[in-house]
């Protein structure tokens, strides 16, 4: 996240800065990045395939 988001710019207040990190962790790490712990998937796309696999289980995240 330092190299990613952090060392890019710099911020003009903490609050910026804390609406650029909870939108980096909540829109991209959580979200669209691969995680080792999915098969390196996207969690979007483990929900899909789970939930396509399993139609009663309701998917954790929201698609729109």
């Amino acid at each position: 996240m330092q190299v990613e988001l952090l060392y890019r710019r710099r911020w003009r207040t903490r609050i910026e800065l804390a609406n650029a990190i909870f939108e980096y962790l909540e829109i991209f790490h959580n979200r669209q990045r691969r995680h080792t712990t999915l098969g390196m998937r996207t969690p979007i796309e483990y929900e899909r395939i789970h939930h396509d696999n399993n139609p009663t289980v309701a998917p954790l995240i929201q698609v729109s």
